[in-house]
């Protein structure tokens, strides 16, 4: 840690990477059965695995396999997603607003069994295992995929100097409505301003943001 309580974003201190663990066996020990029963009714919603492990890109532009139960239905096409996307980051201001960053109105792609687990956010605790892992943390910017990463400008790009996390800003800030630029912008705004305080803040903001977030 830095002066003044930072993290350093080139290399996560000791004490925010023994948060990270304390907090993630924690969260896994309490919510062992909440996955649980979410992986019995995501085996029962329809053909397909009950983890997926989507690549993502992570701290210096690493490439790792992050978890999620999966909330969508088998060989779902992901066209749609990817044109809304480089419309917003073309500054497109007829897409994002109330359907948010990587959001799609009535999704069809979406499982019913998915939607609930989207809405609690109770598909991306595997990441818990990532941070185990140490390729996510507790708290950083959302971990994006290869796709998104080529459209991104320098500037945007460089959200990639500390590791992603399971919450952040982002998250806690309107999270599904937030355009792809904010969600962006917040991130740098993470990367600047990151410190054991706003870790903080920021974890004890996130049930409330999942609980009563309504557009999710």
């Amino acid at each position: 840690m830095t002066e003044a309580g930072h993290w350093s974003p080139g290399q996560p201190s000791l004490a925010k990477r023994s948060l990270d663990i304390c907090l993630a066996l924690v969260t896994l020990l309490l919510f062992s059965p909440v996955m649980a029963l979410a992986a019995i009714l995501v085996r029962m919603s329809g053909a397909g695995p009950v983890l997926l492990r989507q690549t993502r890109v992570g701290r210096h532009e690493r490439r790792f396999e992050m978890l999620k139960f999966r909330t969508m239905h088998a060989n779902a096409d992901d066209r749609a997603m990817r044109a809304m996307i480089a419309r917003e980051l073309s500054g497109d201001r007829s897409v994002g607003g109330s359907e948010g960053v990587f959001k799609l109105k009535d999704d069809p792609r979406i499982t019913p069994v998915g939607r609930w687990l989207r809405r609690l956010s109770i598909d991306e605790l595997p990441q818990l295992l990532n941070v185990l892992r140490g390729d996510m943390s507790m708290v950083g910017p959302r971990p994006s995929l290869p796709w998104e990463v080529e459209m991104f400008t320098p500037e945007q790009r460089r959200r990639h100097e500390c590791l992603p996390g399971i919450t952040g800003l982002w998250q806690v800030s309107g999270r599904s409505r937030l355009s792809t630029p904010e969600m962006l912008e917040l991130d740098l705004v993470y990367l600047r301003e990151q410190s054991l305080r706003l870790d903080l803040r920021i974890l004890l903001r996130t049930p409330t943001a999942v609980l009563f977030d309504r557009s999710v």
